[in-house]
């Protein structure tokens, strides 16, 4: 998790826990709404990704619970956060970027193409 922290963190131009916490949101949606094999398989290669993604939704906020669930209730906890829709976009693309290089290109497609909602970020 570290290594993915880090690299959001630059990349992105995020602050390692805003970062963090924002892995797990993403994660725990991609769980909940995305094809389970190649998420599991994600989720399996990043050390500290369940516990990301335990934090996460645990700290579901009266806001995101009112939206929902799916890509707004995501979008709702990421500005919570204090990202704007640019640096959703950035986090975004940086992890699928990472997801390539820990799966395949092939198996990230699939977790993009289905999931609801999330081609628009890439």
């Amino acid at each position: 998790m570290d290594e993915l922290i880090d690299r959001l963190a630059e990349k992105a131009g995020l602050e390692k826990a805003v970062a963090g916490k924002s892995v797990g949101i993403i994660l725990n949606f991609l769980r909940n709404e995305g094809p389970q094999v190649h998420v599991q398989a994600l989720i399996d290669t990043i050390p500290g990704a369940e516990e990301a993604i335990a934090s996460a939704d645990g700290s579901r906020g009266a806001l995101s619970r009112l939206m929902g669930g799916g890509i707004m209730a995501v979008g709702t906890k990421l500005m919570g956060l204090g990202l704007g829709m640019g640096d959703i976009q950035k986090l975004a693309r940086e992890l699928f970027h990472f997801g390539r290089e820990k799966i395949g290109a092939e198996r990230m497609s699939e977790i993009i193409s289905g999931t609801p909602g999330l081609r628009q970020f890439t």
